[in-house]
């Protein structure tokens, strides 16, 4: 894991950006859920949010307001008092997308790592709650052995290794993109639709 995180640390900003990018359209559904279940939220506005990322990654010149995506994204979180599993995950989502605006409204160097723990904590933390394990080395293997972590983990390495190589154009932005959609399905392998 730790070449992983090497590796990912040492791409540029825009390559940054666009692998958080696709890490957090796939954690779209996960928000949506939550909304669609409780009538909290609002998926259509961290739709837009993330939408403005991409476009800033495709045109360079695009003159968006980060910070003002930042203040909008922080209305989005769910209500702090709501501590059930699907508002945890939801506020993942909005936790990942707000560190990807913090590197497009300057340093965040850190930012990358944390968008990926994060996306990797939230199917950790389904594993823990589906198979109910109390003995924690047990549960450590279960995890390791799951088929949605390693799911997420052959997900993560597919994007770094889509940013890693060639140039990030107007297509390469868009297939990765669509990697990220995953037909909707979420890290946890949940869908909205």
């Amino acid at each position: 894991m730790s070449g992983f995180f090497q590796r990912l640390q040492q791409l540029d900003p825009r390559r940054q950006q666009a692998f958080m990018a696709a890490l957090c359209e796939r954690l779209l559904p996960n928000y949506r859920l939550y909304a669609e279940t409780t009538g909290q939220g609002d998926p259509h506005g961290i739709k837009v949010t993330l939408d403005l990322v991409w476009e800033r990654l495709v045109v360079k010149a695009a003159r968006i307001d980060f910070d003002r995506q930042a203040e909008k994204l922080a209305e989005l979180e769910p209500p702090a008092e709501d501590d059930s599993f699907g508002a945890r995950r939801a506020l993942e989502t909005v936790v990942a997308l707000s560190a990807l605006l913090d590197t497009l409204r300057g340093e965040a160097p850190e930012a990358v790592l944390e968008v990926s723990r994060t996306s990797r904590s939230g199917v950790r933390a389904y594993i823990e709650l589906t198979e109910g394990e109390e003995d924690a080395a047990r549960l450590g293997e279960l995890v390791r052995d799951h088929p949605l972590m390693a799911d997420e983990n052959d997900f993560q390495d597919a994007v770094l290794e889509a940013v890693e190589t060639g140039a990030l154009d107007r297509e390469a932005l868009k297939a990765l993109r669509w990697l990220g959609r995953n037909d909707g399905v979420s890290n946890l392998g949940l869908s909205a639709d």
